[in-house]
C-alpha cells in the first residue's frame, strides 16, 4: 500500500514537472470507469498466441516521403495515372481533353442528345430570364445585368466544365451577399455607376481566387464550409431575401438600406402609409401561384415543367396586366425600359486601385467562396444521380474562369444554381450543351425581346426570389443534425441567427470560427479511452462500450484515438499520468475492502493504432513518458506503431535507447499474453 501511495506521488509530481501545470480537473470520461464493478477484474484468457514481431517500415529517403505527402495532399485524385503508357500523340490529346471537357463528349455528341439538350435548355432559359431579372435588382443592379450573366458565363462553363446538369447563372445568395457587402461604402442609388463598377471588379477577384484553387489543387479549403454551417446561413439568407422583397411586395419607396431582421421589419411597420393595396393583391397573388406550382413538382416530380414554367408565365400575366390596365398610374411600379443588344465589354471599367479595394476583395473572397460552394456541392449532387464523376478542380477553374470573363462582359457573379440545375436535371440534359441552349435562348432575348419588359412590374420579381429561396429552408436537415451532433446544430443555428440579426458576412464568419473551434478542441483534446479483454478472446476494446469486457490485473491499457503533436502533448501527458493516479488510487481502496488482486500496476499499455501521424514534440511525450512510469516502477508498454509513429520512434531510440526490446507490440492480446508470462515467470523486475 505505501508503494501505491508513492507511486500516486510520484506521478502527481512528474506530471507537474514535465510540462510545468497542475493536472486538469476530473474529467466525465472518467465516470463509467469509476463505476465499473471490481468483479470485471479478470486474468488474460490463457491462449496460445504467436508473438509478432514488431517490424519498421520498408526505408524511403526524405524526398520520396516529401513526394507521397505531396501527391495525398494536392492529388488523391492522381489525374496524372491516365497519360501513363499513351503515345505522345495521344497524351496531347487527353491533355486538351482535360482541360477541355468538351472536346471529350463532344466528337460522339448525336443528334438524339441534341432532342433532349434542346428541350432542357429551353426550360431552363425559361426560368433563368425572370430570375436573372430578379436576382440583379437583388444584388441592386440593373435588371439588364441579370441577363448578361445568363448569356457569357454558360457558354464559359459548357466548355470547361465537367458537369452535364448543372445550370450557370445567378443565384440569389451571391447576389445577396454582393449587394449587401458592397451597400456598405457605396450607395447604389447615389452612386449607380461605381456601384455597377465595383461589383464586376468584385466578381473578377471572385473568379481569380476560384480559378487559383482548382489551378493550385487548394479545394480544401473550402471544406471549412460545414454543412450544418450551410444549412443554417442558406436558411438564415432565405429569410433576409424574402423580407427585403417586402419593399416591392408591399410597394413601399422608402426602405431601409440595412439587412437585419430588426430593421427591416421596423422599416415595414413605420412605413405603413407607404402600402398600397393594389401591390399586394397582385404580389400575393403571383406568390401563391409560384408556391403551389412550386408544390405540384414536389409531389409529382414529372411535372417539374410546372414550376419550371410558372416564373415566366407569372411575368407575361404580370405584364398583360400592367399594360391592359395602366396599373404604372395605379401606384404598382414596372422595371421600365431596359437597352436592347449582347453584352457590352466592361474590362476597362475595373477598379484595381483606390480606396474601395480591400472592399471589393472582401467581396469576391466571401461570393467565390459560397458560390464556389454551392456550385460544387450542387454538380455532385446530381453527377451521383447519374453514376458520373465531377472533378472538384476542373470545377473550380471552370467556375473562376467564366467569372473572370463574365467580369469584363458585364456579368457578376454566377455560379451552378440549384433550382435550375434540378429543372435541368429533370428536363432530361445529357450534356452541357444545354446551357450552350440556354445561353442563345437569353441573347435572342436581349436582341429582340428587350421592349416587352417595359411594363414587368417590380412585385412580380419579387415573389419569384420569394418562391426560388423558399427551397433553402431545410427544416428536416437542421432536425437531423440536433439528432446526430449537437455541436454541429450550434454551428447551424449561429449561422442562421447570425445572419438574420446581425449580417449575411458576419453570420457566416460566427459559423466559421465555431466549426474551426471544434475542429481545434478535437485536436488540443485527443480522446483516450481504457480497454479491457472480451472474455475467451484476444480482442481488446472500450470498457465504457463494451460492457462485457474485463481489465486485467496489473495492467493499465490505453488508446490514443487522434494525431499525436505539439498541440496535444501537454493534455496527453497529464491524462494518462491522471489514468494512472487514478487506476493506484482505486487499487488502494481495493486493498483497504480486501478485495486486491495482490499483484500492482504492472505495465502501461498504449495502443497506437487510432495515431496516424506524431511529430517531434510526441515523440518527446512517450519518451518523458517512459522515464516517468520507470520511475514509477511500471514499464510502458507501446502497440502497433503505424508506419510514420514507427519510422521516427526507431530514429529516436538510435538517439537514446530509451525503448527495450519488450517494448514493442504488434497487438494489445500479444502484449498482454506475453508480459503476464513474464510476471508468472518472475522474469519482470516490478514487485
Amino acid at each position: 500500500m505505501v508503494g501505491s501511495l508513492n507511486r500516486v506521488e510520484d506521478c502527481t509530481h512528474e506530471g507537474n514537472s514535465l510540462h510545468h501545470s497542475s493536472p486538469p480537473p476530473p474529467s466525465s470520461i472518467m465516470g463509467a470507469r469509476d463505476q465499473e464493478p471490481r468483479d470485471s477484474v479478470s486474468q488474460p484468457q490463457e491462449i496460445a498466441l504467436e508473438v509478432h514481431k514488431v517490424i519498421p517500415p520498408p526505408p524511403r529517403s526524405t524526398l520520396d516521403r516529401f513526394k507521397g505527402r505531396f501527391k495525398e495532399t494536392f492529388f488523391p485524385d492522381d489525374p496524372m495515372r491516365q497519360f501513363k503508357g499513351q503515345p505522345l500523340q495521344r497524351k496531347w490529346i487527353l491533355a486538351l481533353q482535360y482541360l477541355f471537357p468538351i472536346l471529350h463528349w463532344g466528337p460522339t455528341y448525336s443528334l438524339a442528345l441534341f432532342k433532349s439538350d434542346i428541350i432542357s435548355g429551353l426550360t431552363i432559359a425559361s426560368l433563368a430570364i425572370p430570375q436573372g431579372i430578379s436576382y440583379a435588382k437583388l444584388a441592386n443592379l440593373p435588371p439588364i445585368v441579370g441577363l448578361y450573366s445568363s448569356f457569357v458565363p454558360p457558354l464559359v462553363y459548357a466548355v470547361l466544365g465537367s458537369s452535364r446538369d448543372l445550370a450557370v447563372g445567378p443565384v440569389s445568395i451571391a447576389s445577396l451577399i454582393l449587394g449587401s457587402m458592397l451597400m456598405q461604402e457605396v450607395s447604389p442609388i447615389e452612386e449607380p455607376l461605381l456601384f455597377l463598377h465595383l461589383a464586376f471588379t468584385s466578381t473578377f477577384f471572385a473568379g481569380l481566387f476560384q480559378a487559383s484553387l482548382g489551378i493550385l489543387r487548394l479545394g480544401f479549403i473550402i471544406d471549412f464550409l460545414s454543412k450544418a454551417t450551410l444549412i443554417g446561413f442558406m436558411a438564415g439568407s432565405a429569410i433576409i431575401v424574402s423580407l427585403q422583397q417586402l419593399k416591392g411586395l408591399l410597394g413601399i419607396e422608402h426602405f431601409t438600406k440595412q439587412m437585419g431582421m430588426v430593421p427591416v421589419m421596423s422599416s415595414v411597420i413605420h412605413r405603413r402609409n407607404e402600402w398600397s393595396w393594389q401591390t399586394i393583391l397582385m404580389g400575393v397573388s403571383f406568390l401563391v401561384f409560384l408556391l403551389v406550382a412550386r408544390h405540384v413538382s414536389l409531389k409529382k416530380p414529372k411535372l417539374f415543367w410546372v414550376s419550371a414554367g410558372a416564373p415566366l408565365l407569372s411575368v407575361i400575366l404580370a405584364t398583360v396586366l400592367v399594360y391592359a390596365f395602366k396599373a404604372q398610374n395605379h401606384g404598382i411600379s414596372i422595371i421600365g425600359a431596359l437597352p436592347r443588344g449582347p453584352n457590352p465589354p466592361s474590362w476597362k471599367t475595373l477598379q484595381f486601385h483606390g480606396g474601395h479595394l480591400p472592399l471589393i476583395v472582401k467581396t469576391g473572397l466571401i461570393t467565390g467562396i459560397i458560390s464556389l460552394t454551392e456550385g460544387i456541392a450542387v454538380g455532385r449532387t446530381f453527377a451521383s444521380l447519374k453514376n458520373y464523376k465531377v472533378d472538384g478542380n476542373k470545377e473550380m477553374m471552370a467556375i473562376g474562369l467564366m467569372n473572370m470573363l463574365g467580369s469584363c462582359t458585364s456579368c457578376y457573379v454566377t455560379t451552378g444554381a440549384f433550382s435550375r440545375s434540378a429543372v435541368n436535371h429533370n428536363a432530361g440534359a445529357k450534356t452541357a450543351m444545354s446551357n450552350i441552349v440556354m445561353a442563345i435562348t437569353v441573347m435572342i432575348t436581349l436582341l429582340l425581346l428587350m421592349p416587352l419588359f417595359y411594363y414587368t412590374p417590380n412585385v412580380v420579381l419579387g415573389a419569384i426570389i420569394v418562391s426560388a429561396v423558399v427551397g433553402l429552408i431545410d427544416i428536416p436537415a437542421a432536425y437531423l443534425i440536433w439528432k446526430i451532433d449537437k455541436i454541429d446544430f450550434i454551428v447551424c443555428i449561429s449561422a442562421f441567427l447570425g445572419v438574420i440579426f446581425i449580417s449575411v458576412q458576419n453570420g457566416l464568419a460566427i459559423a466559421v470560427g465555431i466549426s474551426i473551434f471544434k475542429v481545434l478542441m478535437q485536436i488540443t483534446r485527443p480522446k483516450t479511452v481504457l480497454l479491457g479483454n472480451i472474455p475467451g478472446t484476444d480482442i481488446y476494446r472500450n470498457l465504457n462500450h463494451y460492457k462485457d469486457a474485463r481489465r486485467i490485473p496489473g495492467f493499465l491499457i490505453l488508446s490514443i484515438q487522434a494525431p499525436v503533436n505539439f498541440a496535444n502533448t501537454n493534455y496527453l501527458t497529464e491524462r494518462i499520468c491522471r489514468w494512472i493516479v487514478e487506476e493506484e488510487e482505486e487499487e488502494t481502496e481495493e486493498e483497504k475492502t480486501g478485495k486486491a488482486e495482490q499483484m500492482g500496476l504492472q505495465y502501461v499499455i498504449l495502443d497506437m493504432s487510432g495515431v496516424p501521424s506524431i511529430d517531434t514534440s510526441g515523440i518527446t511525450l512517450l519518451t518523458d513518458l517512459k522515464k516517468m512510469t520507470e520511475k514509477m516502477g511500471i514499464e510502458l508498454v507501446l502497440v502497433n506503431p503505424l508506419g510514420e509513429l514507427m519510422e521516427k520512434l526507431l530514429n529516436a531510440n538510435q538517439a537514446q535507447s530509451f525503448m527495450g526490446k519488450d517494448s514493442l507490440y504488434l497487438t494489445v492480446g500479444e502484449a498482454v499474453i506475453s508480459l503476464s508470462s513474464k510476471i508468472k515467470g518472475g522474469g519482470s523486475n516490478h514487485v
